[in-house]
């Protein structure tokens, strides 16, 4: 499919990944267009300090996040890889196995729960979000609804969920969640076209308003799928585009940015491109990217695995940070911490301590790269095979 541009109307043009008008001309003297903004301070919300310590104790030296909030659809897909029905047993056992590793704590901060699983409990009956506490690890919630077509785009998505988002956060909050994420996607096959990238900026700045004014710390996250064959100069040059538009509507909302967290793509070529880049060129367009785009007061930056190998996504963190950074450089992965266990696991009792094991080691790595110290000895094969799914859905 041919590259879309990124235009907005024939009034405006992209310029540094925010749109510039053009000036209008009359009676031979050059006017800009007239813009009533109407600027108030970001006001100090009954959260504020609550969402700053929540932030930092995530952001904390040497952990990172466990994600596991796929749906129950792909929770579904990844027991079956070893077997098991999709039940809510099933889910409950494999979810408990994670929750209540011994010494997770030590290299994990939060962990990203489907909301099934914020409500449940473990077979003997302690609260999951009180075997995260125990290990000083915090509760976290998926609140967005899915992506869906969306209607005048170049065959893209929009995500859905705002609707009912404040009185979801305040429950979820209630039962013990101090955080939120919420995922859409950019597609650069797809162009990707200003609307989808505007609405992408909208959506995630009105979730991250919302789930503050609840006491959630937002997770910011516009993936920005690894699908295509395009060059990493092409993804830098769309991520800044896309950051720039949602930092752009973070501001118009009075989101307070010592309040967020940010979970974006690592900048990498396509996953069909025919080079393959080494984590210092990953983390040097990376970086690029980041020190152009993101304010210093953010505390974290959480990447997000996106289909990289367990070792791929490890050994490019590592080599972020090599050198300090204005933020808290980070993990937030799903796939890339639980495909050794599920493969250890198999559904079976007698395997559990192993497969816990299993998380501890991924977790141990990724918390060594997070310090600049992992040296991506003794990684069995399995953790360096490659997990990207072509159009891949959560």
């Amino acid at each position: 499919m041919a590259s879309v541009k990124l235009i907005a109307s024939s009034s405006s043009q992209w310029v540094g990944g925010r749109r510039s008008h053009h000036f209008e001309q009359r009676a031979g003297s050059i006017r800009p267009p007239v813009r009533r903004v109407s600027v108030a301070p970001i006001r100090a919300g009954s959260y504020t300090e609550e969402l700053v310590q929540t932030a930092k104790s995530i952001a904390s030296p040497g952990r990172g996040i466990l994600a596991i909030d796929e749906s129950n659809a792909t929770c579904g897909k990844r027991l079956a890889s070893i077997g098991l029905d999709n039940n809510e047993a099933n889910r409950q056992a494999y979810r408990q196995l994670l929750l209540t590793t011994p010494g997770l704590g030590e290299y994990i901060s939060g962990s990203i729960l489907f909301e099934e699983t914020l409500y449940q409990s473990t077979t003997d009956g302690k609260k999951f979000v009180d075997c995260l506490r125990d290990e000083n690890i915090m509760p976290g919630i998926k609140v967005d609804k899915g992506l869906v077509p969306l209607p005048g785009s170049n065959n893209e998505s929009w995500c859905q969920g705002l609707d009912g988002l404040a009185s979801r956060s305040a429950e979820y909050y209630k039962q013990g969640a101090r955080f939120a994420k919420w995922r859409t996607v950019v597609s650069i096959p797809c162009g990707p076209s200003a609307l989808a990238v505007k609405e992408a900026a909208w959506g995630l700045a009105r979730y991250a308003a919302i789930s503050q004014d609840n006491g959630l710390v937002p997770i910011v996250e516009p993936e920005i799928l690894l699908d295509g064959d395009h060059s990493i100069e092409r993804t830098l040059e769309v991520a800044e585009c896309v950051w720039a538009e949602v930092f752009y509507y973070l501001a118009q909302n009075n989101v307070m940015f010592e309040g967020i967290l940010l979970k974006p793509s690592m900048v990498t070529p396509g996953a069909e491109h025919k080079h393959r880049a080494s984590p210092e060129t990953i983390a040097e367009f990376t970086l690029k990217m980041l020190k152009r785009r993101v304010p210093p007061s953010v505390p974290g930056i959480m990447f997000l695995s996106g289909g990289q190998s367990e070792v791929e996504a490890t050994l490019n963190l590592h080599a972020m940070n090599q050198s300090p950074n204005p933020w808290h450089v980070s993990f937030s992965y799903a796939r890339a911490l639980q495909n050794s266990v599920l493969k250890t696991w198999q559904g079976r009792p007698e395997n559990v301590e192993a497969a816990q094991k299993a998380l501890l080691v991924r977790a141990k790595a990724n918390s060594l790269a997070q310090l600049g110290r992992y040296t991506g000895e003794d990684e069995s094969d399995e953790a360096k095979k490659g997990m990207f799914v072509k159009g891949y859905t959560y």
